[in-house]
This record gives structure tokens, sequence and C-alpha cells, in this order.
């Protein structure tokens, strides 16, 4: 299958991710496994691989049905014990690895496993890689009835909400995509204070709970970045 160059970039830095994820577990990890084109990627490398985990957690249904439909066990976060390392893409990464995550709408689920997972590993191809956050819509998972009042308060905040027609979270929410926020500084505090809007479930802002490494595929290879202590 002819792949195009974004596409090509994606499988690199999944397959990189692979081999570095293969140096981390044992054939009692659980792997947490993320949502999105470059996740897919990073799905059906591990499958061949597949004998050497336990077993893995997803962050949507989606990635659950694409693991299982490889013959790869996928288990209910509140039935294991640890993740070992948790694999998934971004929406945009800065230097300090603080993400946007979302644009698949699974960014509640993304959230807890990346919060309960020992290490966090971001695949992405470079155009993900920005100096600030916000060019890229930032997703909010609301809880319906809350749509409108979660609008007006993003608007105080200087963001200008826009609801996203048609769409239903596994959760049973709809997400509420900010536009120009950019730049987004500091990140930490615009999650904290969106986070406390009633009725937001949570954003899309991974700066709380950044990612530990970074992998970005280029068309110079795949160029490795670990977060700053």
């Amino acid at each position: 299958m002819n792949l195009s160059p974004q596409d090509a970039l994606k499988k690199a830095v999944a397959q990189a991710a692979v081999e570095y994820t293969l140096n981390k577990i044992d054939d009692q990890s659980i792997i947490g496994i993320g949502t999105g084109s470059t996740a897919n990627f990073f799905i059906d490398l591990l499958a061949e691989h597949k004998a050497k985990i336990a077993g893995t957690v997803a962050s949507s249904e989606a990635s659950a049905d694409r693991l299982k439909a490889h013959g790869i066990p996928v288990y209910d976060l509140n039935a294991v014990d640890e993740v070992t390392i948790y694999v998934d893409g971004a929406d945009e990464s800065n230097p300090h690895l603080e993400l946007i995550k979302g644009g698949g709408a699974a960014l509640t689920r993304e959230k807890i496993t990346a919060a309960v997972a020992k290490e966090f590993l971001c695949i992405a191809d470079g155009s993900k890689w920005v100096d600030h956050l916000g060019t890229f819509p930032l997703p909010v998972e609301v809880i319906p009835m809350a749509r409108s009042h979660v609008a007006r308060e993003l608007v105080k905040l200087g963001g200008d909400p826009v609801y996203r027609e048609g769409v239903v979270t596994d959760n049973g929410n709809v997400i509420i995509d900010v536009h120009h926020m950019c730049p987004i500084s500091p990140a930490r505090e615009l999650e904290e204070k969106i986070n406390n809007i009633t009725g937001v479930v949570t954003n899309g802002l991974f700066a709380l709970r950044p990612a530990d490494v970074l992998m970005i595929g280029t068309d110079d290879g795949v160029k490795t970045v670990y977060a700053k202590d």
C-alpha cells in the first residue's frame, strides 16, 4: 500500500515507538494504547509482538476494536494493577512536551490512562511540533446539559467556543472546540481553569501531566525529545 508522505512519517515514528516500548516491558506488562491515526499504526505494528505483552488498556472503543481484531487482549483499566507505558499521538506538542489532544474526541479516557501510566510516550509527525500551543482548537468534553453555560464561561477566558456537531464521546458527552487561544501560556493554569468550570468533564490540555518522551517523525528520521526535569 502506498502511503502519503505524512502517513509514512506516522508509520516510521510508530515503528520506533514499538521498538522503544519493547525495551520497557515484559510478558506481564500492560500497555496503554491511545486513539488516532498514528496510534493505529502503532497498534498494527505491535500486533507482530503481541505474545510479548500481557495485554492492553485502550483509550477509546475504536482502538479497543482494532486491538481485538489483531487478537491483542484489551482490559478495563479498573481490572489492572499498573500500566507500564502509555503510547498515544497528539494534535500539538510544545518543547515542554505539553500537549493538545482530543481531535478524535477521546480526550477524557486518554487523560485517565496517561494519569495511571508509569511513562507516557507521545508519537507524532513533525507537523504537530509547535512553539506555543493553541493554533489547533482546544477540545473540551462537556456534559450535554451544560453546553451553553460552559461556552459562555469559555468566552470569558478569551476563547471562541464552537460546538462540534454530530459528535458524541464514548462517555455520552459532547465536545466544544475552543478557537483563537494561541498562544496558550501558561498551559497548566488554563487547564485548571477550564476543568473548574461546572459541567466540564475535562479539556484537551495535557500540561499538568505532559508526555515524558516525544517521538517525532521527520524527513530526516525520528527525533526523540525527553521531558526536562
